[in-house]
């Protein structure tokens, strides 16, 4: 008994738990003034501003902008140290600066999405845009779609109602199970006036991806028939009566309708030959891609920056935007296909043809190719399910 009474009670101690706060970049406000509106010290708020330009530059930041805020948990001098600040500037980043032993440091670090994969299919009415937007194909995938059969498809001619498409994509999701963006096209298939083209996504033994029909052969040609995303064809190769000049002549080249400032692609890698005015094709790029071939682009509103006589070009790089200069009654691109340095015909000239998978290789492809096409079937009943029930 004598020895309970030299035990002493201590009270417990508890733990200090740091202070959190979630603060608004307000419109017209700056970072410096968020900080500081919480108490903060403004040493210590330009302490950790200056930190942050290491990572990320405080110039881009946008009204909305939600920081979360970390104090430590114990004040010195009853004035409170911010340990942590972390924001998202985009869905896939998020940026932290924290407090260290040697002052402040930032990190910006990618969050990890997780890819699913989500189907859709249609048939062709009046547009494939109309198709496409009414079965619920989101425009970054459409685009893409678009210009996987630019190589190959006339979006004007080759169209017809009763044509149908099948596309499987990849959707990239958070933690939280929220769709941050669109992935990749995987699979897509046109059936044109009754001709099925099915193209595949496959990456080969040497890490490169591509896309393939059927037989394995590449789809991406040397040269794009349409070198514009999306754009409507407004009129086609042969004879027309010309709508400024008023008399027919033969329209060697296919125009394509687009809004001004639309941008043109380089149909193919290359060199630029000729750049500048040139009489009723008003701004003109020529661009020689290799002995037989060239391409000619015509009534820009403007050229892509940097770009001069004899510079190189690569497949898809934007080169100028659409524009109505020269002899042109509306914007529109004028896109010339030349071989041998004469005017052929755009729509029938036979394109040189992209890489083709054999032996080991192709049986890779034409395994995998299967396994896509099955799981397209699969998604595609699911979700057929999920609309009957609802």
């Amino acid at each position: 008994m004598g020895g309970d009474a030299d035990v002493t009670e201590t009270a417990s101690i508890p733990d200090l738990e740091p202070r959190r706060e979630t603060v608004v970049l307000e419109k017209g406000s700056n970072l410096m003034a968020t900080l500081t509106a919480t108490g903060l010290q403004r040493t210590s708020a330009y302490n950790a501003i200056e930190a942050l330009r290491d990572v990320f530059n405080p110039r881009k930041l946008r009204a909305g902008q939600e920081f979360d805020l970390v104090y430590a948990a114990d004040a010195q001098d009853d004035i409170e140290l911010l340990d942590q600040m972390s924001f998202q500037p985009d869905p896939e980043t998020i940026v932290s600066v924290s407090r260290t032993d040697d002052g402040y440091q930032a990190s910006s670090d990618k969050i990890e999405l997780t890819p699913s994969r989500n189907v859709a299919s249609g048939t062709i009415e009046q547009s494939l845009f109309l198709a496409a937007e009414r079965n619920g194909v989101p425009i970054p995938v459409l685009m893409e779609l678009i210009e996987l059969y630019s190589y190959e498809v006339d979006f004007q001619r080759d169209i017809q109602p009763g044509d149908s498409f099948e596309i499987m994509y990849q959707e990239l999701k958070n933690d939280a199970g929220e769709r941050v963006r669109y992935g990749d096209v995987l699979y897509a298939s046109m059936t044109l006036s009754g001709h099925e083209v099915r193209l595949y996504s496959y990456t080969d033994s040497n890490g490169e991806t591509d896309f393939y029909n059927q037989k394995g052969e590449s789809y991406r040609r040397a040269l794009m028939r349409t070198p514009i995303n999306g754009a409507r064809l407004s009129s086609g190769y042969g004879k027309r009566k010309h709508p400024i000049l008023g008399y027919t002549k033969m329209h060697k080249g296919i125009d394509f309708a687009a809004p001004t400032g639309t941008p043109i692609f380089a149909a193919g890698n290359g060199t630029i030959a000729k750049i500048g005015r040139n009489g009723g094709y008003g701004n003109y790029i020529q661009i020689r891609h290799n002995d037989s071939y060239a391409t000619a682009y015509a009534h820009m509103n403007g050229f892509a920056k940097g770009l001069k006589q004899g510079s190189r070009v690569k497949q898809g790089d934007i080169i100028g935007y659409v524009g109505t200069t020269g002899r042109s009654t509306g914007p529109h691109l004028h896109y010339e296909i030349l071989q041998n340095n004469a005017q052929v015909n755009p729509i029938r000239v036979k394109m040189p043809s992209g890489k083709t998978l054999k032996g080991d290789e192709l049986d890779r492809f034409l395994a995998d190719s299967d396994v896509l096409r099955k799981q397209y079937a699969e998604l595609s009943i699911g979700n057929r399910k999920i609309a009957s029930a609802e």
